[in-house]
């Protein structure tokens, strides 16, 4: 009996453990934005075939998001052909910024030569969805075995911004590698520096 209860307790723990897991799993819906690359609208639901998506907030001005355009443009050239694209998401308030308007995103994608969209996230829902917080600010959404899009690494692309050479830890594409051979990503969150994103309408510190 005393073994009975020992084994039981134990299940009891595996399954809570578990449920544990599964409720800490973000999951991010299917959007639809307009893209400064090519003028396009673009959504999640078009790639039918991505395991899942490199998703990159970022923006016009920042000078730490300028640092990254050729690493994501040569991100995208890879692991696209993996079925994994890059989509970059300008979320910045337009009223309070007018350098992150729709047509200085269109030059920009221009100059820097975007392989991959640039979507304007004009309403900031999905910033919100994601809970964005700085650019640039990655994260790598997979589809589980059901289709849904789970979050598996949110955070620094790098460790180093402003000298691509002396990086130490390559935070984004090694969660990238991880997933795709099917391994459990190692560093699912890391710290990213950059400049804020100041929702329209609500009230936070300046810092």
């Amino acid at each position: 009996m005393k073994k009975l209860s020992v084994a039981l307790f134990v299940l009891l723990i595996l399954v809570f453990s578990s449920y544990t897991i599964i409720e800490k799993e973000k999951t991010i819906s299917n959007f639809k934005l307009k893209s400064a690359t090519n003028n396009q609208w673009v959504s999640l639901s078009e790639y039918k075939e991505a395991k899942g998506f490199v998703v990159v907030f970022t923006c016009n001005k920042c000078p730490m998001a300028k640092f990254y355009s050729k690493r994501l443009n040569q991100m995208d050239m890879k692991y696209k052909k993996m079925g994994v694209p890059v989509l970059a998401i300008n979320s910045m308030d337009t009223l309070a910024y007018a350098e992150e308007s729709f047509k200085l995103m269109q030059k920009k994608a221009k100059k820097d030569q975007f392989s991959f969209p640039y979507l304007q996230d004009k309403k900031q829902r999905i910033a919100k969805e994601f809970k964005a917080t700085h650019t640039p600010q990655a994260f790598v959404i997979w589809k589980n075995e059901v289709g849904k899009l789970v979050v598996k690494y949110q955070g620094a692309i790098d460790d180093n911004a402003g000298e691509p050479e002396k990086i130490k830890h390559h935070f984004l594409t090694d969660a990238l590698d991880e997933l795709l051979q099917n391994k459990v990503v190692t560093t699912p969150k890391s710290e990213s520096f950059g400049c804020r994103i100041y929702f329209r309408g609500e009230e936070q510190k300046m810092d």
